[in-house]
């Protein structure tokens, strides 16, 4: 499968944005994170607090997964790169999604392959990702990719 992550331009991130916004509010609802009723605002401010800059906010890389034998966009990913204590640089992918008709077809797991690829280049020690609880068939590819858990976060509602 010829995977290609090329950077998003302003097209797509308008595109990324609003749908990315919405889904990651769906998300923490589903898993039972936020009350509906503030879902979306807090999914909105999340990511004006992220990507503040939008696509020219430092150390933010979002990318379009494109399928080269297909031609066409798939999916996103988006990249985040700091610098951990010691100097070395570190990703944590933001967000991954693959386009419902390209589901199930291995794009998520080229991308990863391809990600890392990327990541040698930019010099990463590591990268990190969150995983929801309730989504199983994500966290199967990201152990089968070599991603191990380094915590569970957990809450109780008192009300």
């Amino acid at each position: 499968m010829g995977i290609q992550l090329r950077r998003m331009d302003e097209a797509d991130y308008a595109r990324f944005r609003e749908t990315s916004i919405s889904e990651y509010a769906q998300a923490n609802i589903d898993a039972g994170r936020w009350p509906v009723q503030a879902a979306l605002e807090r999914s909105r401010e999340a990511y004006d607090r992220l990507l503040p800059k939008g696509l020219k906010t430092p150390g933010q890389h979002l990318f379009v997964i494109h399928d080269d034998e297909q031609a066409v966009a798939v999916g996103v990913l988006w990249l985040a790169v700091t610098e951990q204590p010691g100097g070395l640089p570190s990703g944590y992918v933001y967000d991954v999604a693959i386009y419902p008709p390209h589901r199930r077809k291995g794009h998520a797991r080229a991308a990863f392959v391809a990600l890392e690829t990327l990541g040698r280049e930019m010099g990463l020690a590591e990268i990190g990702l969150h995983v929801f609880w309730n989504n199983e068939g994500a966290q199967a590819l990201y152990r089968s990719l070599g991603y191990e858990p380094t915590g569970i976060n957990m809450h109780k509602k008192l009300a």
